[in-house]
């Protein structure tokens, strides 16, 4: 007996719809966004994008270190590292 629908399209027919429903919401965010939107999305992606600087790398790598090297002496300390 068939219904014309099996169980196994409604998963995929949910996707689908889905699927539309965020393809009409992001056309009509980007509809909605000012002209300069876009140019500040670009912005902000090359920044996040460039490198670190060694100078910051570096100090980086120190904070590690030394937040090492006092977790370290935590277990030490006079209660034997409980908190």
């Amino acid at each position: 007996m068939a219904t014309g629908s099996s169980s196994e399209d409604q998963p995929r027919r949910a996707s689908q719809d889905e699927s539309a429903k965020q393809q009409r919401s992001d056309s009509a965010t980007h509809a909605a966004q000012p002209d300069w939107a876009d140019g500040l999305r670009q912005l902000y992606d090359s920044v996040v994008d460039e490198p670190l600087p060694d100078a910051f790398t570096d100090l980086l790598n120190k904070l590690d270190e030394s937040g090492s090297n006092d977790n370290a002496s935590d277990a030490d300390g006079p209660d034997g590292g409980a908190n």
